[in-house]
């Protein structure tokens, strides 16, 4: 899951920042990328400094998943829709900007996943993994965390892990709670509970290793979903968080997750 330590960054001296730019496939997010290019050069992503990424939400969640092994922080600049991850797109004082900005370390959530025809697949989530009904059939899920059963069996449309950086995310689309940045715990939030009636989740320690089972594969299919990433016709999900990865996300000041998550409360 997410867990964060802020401090306010400081790259090197801002003249001498080495920034990599990558832009989203859209006309609005590549047009950006040749505008800052022209202002401040561009360094291959793995000599930079930082990295800014042009998109929306989704271009940033790829951009960390494919440079966590780089030792560059990540600045987003918004040229998408909502922008949740990003910063506010401007031209000017970017370096300025990038050496004032505070520093976001984050850890994913890591899914491992079975297959019904005993395949195996791996991946990272920064915001949430789902369990999703494939066909016209409610899901039949069974749930336990750290090894203890929890709940013998779930009829819903899915269910979800999310983390408090995702809490906003699909958890929140789902009437799952937004977690404080702070909060040492996970959301587990259920979609279209039918059985228990309207069971709406819990609240789990960030520790927790929970496994979800699904009854009845064959009739019911359930896909997994990392981040918007699909695998179909899985049989046992287990999801836990993933501490030896270690994403950096800037954010000006003020402006950083706490407060958007705070502020997304009052709206």
């Amino acid at each position: 899951m997410w867990f964060f330590q802020w401090k306010v960054s400081r790259i090197g001296n801002s003249m001498s920042q080495r920034i990599a730019f990558l832009a989203s496939r859209t006309p609005v997010a590549q047009t950006a990328r040749a505008a800052l290019i022209g202002r401040y050069g561009n360094a291959p992503p793995e000599d930079a400094d930082v990295i800014v990424a042009l998109g929306g939400d989704g271009f940033m969640l790829q951009t960390l998943h494919e440079t966590q092994e780089l030792p560059a922080s990540v600045y987003g600049m918004n040229r998408g829709t909502i922008g949740f991850l990003m910063n506010t797109y401007a031209e000017s004082n970017l370096r300025e900007r990038l050496e004032a900005a505070e520093e976001a370390v984050i850890n994913p959530l890591s899914m491992h996943a079975t297959h019904t025809d005993g395949r195996q697949s791996r991946a990272l989530a920064l915001n949430e993994v789902a369990l999703l009904r494939e066909g016209p059939q409610a899901a039949k899920l069974q749930i336990t965390v750290d090894g203890r059963l929890r709940m013998q069996e779930l009829v819903c449309d899915g269910a979800l892990v999310a983390t408090p950086a995702g809490s906003t995310a699909y958890n929140y689309s789902a009437h799952g709670p937004i977690l404080p940045i702070g909060a040492d715990v996970l959301a587990l939030t259920a979609m279209s509970a039918f059985r228990p009636r309207r069971w709406r989740g819990a609240l789990l320690p960030k520790t927790a290793v929970v496994r979800f089972d699904v009854l009845e594969p064959e009739k019911r299919s359930v896909m997994a979903d990392a981040d918007g990433t699909s695998y179909r016709d899985v049989a046992r999900v287990e999801i836990r968080s993933e501490p030896s990865i270690a994403h950096k996300i800037l954010f000006d000041p003020g402006h950083g997750l706490e407060e958007r998550l705070i502020a997304e409360q009052f709206n």
